[in-house]
C-alpha cells in the first residue's frame, strides 16, 4: 500500500477533477455567467484546470527540503497577498478606484489578476505557506515542541498572525480550516495537551466573537437549528440542498437531469455542487465523491508515515488533512449539519484559486513519496528464534 499509496491518490484526484467538470458542463448552463447560452464556466474551469496541472507538476519537481529553507518567504509573501486584499477598504477610505482589490458579496478575500474577470484568493496559498512554515519550525526545534516558548508561544504567533489576517477578511470558513490544521499539527508535533486545549479555547473564543459580530454569521447558525423556518431567507441555499439530495434518492435522476440548478439554489457550481451530485447521481455519487476523499486521507497519511525526516512527516499530515478537512466541512454544510461557511469543495467545486493550491498540495505529496523510504519484504524486521535481523546497509 505505502508504494502505492502515490498512486491511489493522484487517481482519487484525476476522477475528482473530472467529476468536477463533469458536473460544472451540466450546472453551467444555467448559471448567470452562461446567460444559457454558452458553457461559460466549463471553459474557464478547464483553463485553471491546465494551469493547476502545471503547478502540481512543477511542485512535484521540487525537492520537499526546498520548501523548509523556503519558508519564511512563504510565510511573508502569504501575509503581504493577505494585507493587499484590504486595499479596496483603503481605495474606499481615501477615495480612489482600487488596483488590485477586490470586494465580493460583502467580503474582501480576492485580488484581481487585471484580464478580464479573473481573480486570485491569497487565503488559499496561505494555508498551504502555514503548513510549511509550522511543520518547518517543529523540524528545526526537534526535541523542545513541549517547551512553552517554542512549542506554543512562537509557533501560536504565526498560526494567529495568519488566521487573524483570513478571518479579518470576513472569511471565517477558510480561517477556522487554517486554525484546525495548524493545530493539527501542533498535535502531531507534539506540542502539550494543555496548550493545545488553550488554542483550541481562544479559536473558539475569537470564531464565536466573528459570529457575534457579523449579524449575517450570526443568521447562518439560528437557520440550521430550524432551517425550515429560514428556507426563505438564509437558509435558502441549504434547504434547497436538501431537496436536491431528496430528489436524487439512490439512483439519481440522471446526469443533466437535476431541477435544483434551474436558478433554485444559489451557487450551484460553486460551494453547493455537492448536492447536484447528489440529486443527478444519487446515493451511490455522493459516497462515491466520499470514498475518493477518504482514499485521498489514507493515502496522503501513507505518503507522510514514510517521510524520511520529521519535516515531510509534518508537512505531508498536514497538507493532507488539510484537503480532507475542506471536503468534510463542504459536506457538513451542503448537508446542514454546519453553518454556511463559503468554502468549495477540492478539486470538483468551479474555482481556480482552490483548484491550484490543491494541486499544489498533491505535487508536495507526490514529491514526498518519492523521496519515502519504501522497506521490501526481505528488509522487514522478522523475529526468528535464534537469530536477529540486521538493517540492510
Amino acid at each position: 500500500m505505502a508504494r502505492r499509496s502515490i498512486l491511489f491518490l493522484l487517481l482519487a484526484v484525476l476522477l475528482l477533477v473530472s467529476l468536477g467538470i463533469t458536473m460544472l458542463a451540466s450546472t453551467s448552463f444555467h448559471t448567470r455567467e452562461g446567460g444559457g447560452e454558452a458553457y461559460v464556466t466549463v471553459w474557464k474551469q478547464a483553463v485553471w484546470v491546465g494551469l493547476a496541472a502545471a503547478a502540481g507538476l512543477t511542485a512535484a519537481f521540487i525537492p520537499f527540503n526546498v520548501w523548509q529553507r523556503w519558508r519564511w518567504w512563504l510565510l511573508g509573501a502569504a501575509a503581504v497577498g493577505l494585507v493587499l486584499c484590504f486595499e479596496w477598504h483603503l481605495a474606499q477610505w481615501l477615495g480612489y478606484t482600487p488596483l488590485i482589490g477586490t470586494r465580493v458579496n460583502g467580503a474582501s478575500r480576492w485580488l484581481s489578476l487585471g484580464a478580464g474577470d479573473m481573480r486570485v484568493q491569497p487565503s488559499e496559498f496561505a494555508k498551504i505557506a502555514l503548513v510549511i512554515a509550522l511543520a518547518g519550525w517543529f523540524s528545526v526545534h526537534d526535541g523542545r515542541e513541549k517547551q512553552f516558548r517554542h512549542g506554543f508561544i512562537l509557533p501560536g504567533l504565526m498560526l494567529a498572525g495568519i488566521v487573524g489576517l483570513i478571518g479579518a477578511e470576513v472569511d471565517l470558513g477558510n480561517g477556522s480550516v487554517a486554525a484546525a490544521v495548524g493545530i493539527g499539527i501542533m498535535f502531531v508535533a507534539g506540542t502539550r495537551l494543555r496548550y493545545i486545549f488553550g488554542l483550541i479555547g481562544a479559536g473558539a473564543g475569537a470564531l464565536a466573537a466573528g459570529i457575534v459580530l457579523a449579524p449575517n454569521r450570526m443568521e447562518r447558525v439560528l437557520a440550521i437549528l430550524d432551517l425550515e423556518k429560514h428556507k426563505d431567507g438564509i437558509g435558502l441555499q441549504q434547504w434547497v440542498s436538501w431537496l436536491a439530495f431528496g430528489s436524487g434518492g439512490l439512483q439519481g435522476r440522471g446526469l443533466g437531469e437535476g431541477r435544483m440548478k434551474l436558478s433554485y439554489l444559489p451557487e450551484a457550481h460553486t460551494d453547493f455542487i455537492f448536492p447536484m451530485i447528489g440529486e443527478e447521481w444519487g446515493l451511490w455519487g455522493s459516497l462515491g465523491t466520499l470514498l475518493l476523499f477518504v482514499v485521498i486521507a489514507v493515502s496522503g497519511m501513507c505518503v507522510a508515515a514514510y517521510a524520511p525526516n520529521r519535516f515531510g512527516k509534518l508537512l505531508g499530515f498536514g497538507l493532507t488533512f488539510m484537503l480532507c478537512l475542506e471536503a468534510l466541512l463542504n459536506m457538513g454544510v451542503t448537508t446542514a449539519l454546519l453553518p454556511n461557511k463559503g468554502l468549495p469543495m477540492p478539486f470538483v467545486s468551479y474555482g481556480g484559486s482552490s483548484l491550484v493550491a490543491a494541486m499544489v498540495a498533491v505535487g508536495i505529496l507526490a514529491n514526498l513519496h518519492a523521496h519515502g523510504i519504501h522497506l521490501t519484504r526481505d528488509q522487514l524486521p522478522v523475529i526468528r528464534r535464534g537469530r536477529r535481523w540486521t538493517p540492510p546497509l
